[in-house]
């Protein structure tokens, strides 16, 4: 009996930004119709890993194979009918108007044999209701609110329709509100459509409700990955951001849940990593 390969991993990833390396020997497989979560400090490479997973970024050693095809092998065109990014900070052309550029998630669709269709026209009509923007489809890009083009440029991520999709830090700019109904969003597109979804995310807790799967990074590195459950304890998250936290569980969700008790700093005692307090001097 074969098995295919998983959908998406990143294999000896060795990532370098001028003299520094960012990324150093990363190993990393995502689960295929899962939602994976990526924590860690501010720094400590994330938006890199995801860069690099969506070929913006080429290793100076390692690969990243998407269905067990290195990634920096295949056509732009034919990563992006697979593989879906919503970046950290993008910009759009200036005057742009909605409608256009979330119609510009349908270019990996389009060819000399393929123009415009009613299919393409669907998918971007549902990707703008979805994140609920299709009431700003002719209003100016550069015009918008920073949580209404956030919105926008899900949209765009969204009209790819592809199998996986790459969100960095996707509720940035948005208020409790808009969070929830993206990651509620992403939880319906995963559950509903079995798309697999990458997020960077800073909040814990919203990490451990709605992902499947967590990685947790520290300076370039994968210093956890596992179930919620398996991730987010003390031990790693005082390792990780340097915190003391106690886990109780979420009696709305049956979820991890986070209440941190104040900074800490790490201090090794016979082998296990725990975080005391720092006291004020």
């Amino acid at each position: 009996m074969t098995h295919s390969p998983p959908i998406l991993q990143a294999c000896g990833l060795r990532v370098q930004l001028g003299h520094q390396p960012v990324l150093d020997g990363l190993d990393l497989v995502l689960p295929e119709g899962r939602i994976t979560a990526v924590i860690g400090p501010n720094g400590c490479g994330k938006s890199t890993l995801l860069r690099s997973l969506a070929r913006l970024l080429k290793p100076q050693t390692g690969q990243v194979l998407l269905d067990g095809q290195d990634i920096h092998r295949l056509s732009t065109r034919e990563v992006a009918r697979r593989l879906g990014l919503l970046p950290q900070s993008a910009q759009a052309p200036a005057g742009i108007r909605v409608a256009e550029l979330v119609a510009r998630g349908r270019f990996a669709h389009q060819g000399l044999l393929r123009q415009w269709s009613e299919a393409d026209a669907r998918a971007v009509e549902q990707a703008m209701h979805a994140t609920c923007v299709a009431e700003l489809a002719e209003r100016a890009v550069d015009t918008l609110s920073g949580g209404q083009r956030q919105r926008v440029w899900l949209a765009l991520a969204l009209a790819q329709q592809t199998s996986v999709l790459l969100l960095d830090e996707p509720t940035t700019y948005l208020d409790l509100a808009h969070q929830i109904e993206i990651l509620e969003l992403c939880r319906t597109l995963n559950r509903d459509d079995g798309r697999t979804l990458v997020l960077v995310l800073h909040d814990l807790n919203q990490a451990a409700r709605y992902a499947d799967h967590l990685v947790a990074m520290k300076d370039g590195a994968i210093a956890a990955s596992g179930h919620p459950d398996a991730v987010l304890t003390p031990e790693v998250l005082a390792r990780v951001f340097g915190v003391n936290a106690r886990i109780l569980r979420d009696p709305l969700h049956g979820t991890p849940l986070i209440l941190i008790d104040g900074l800490g700093r790490v201090i090794h005692h016979q082998g296990v990593a725990r975080a005391d307090k720092i006291r004020p001097i």
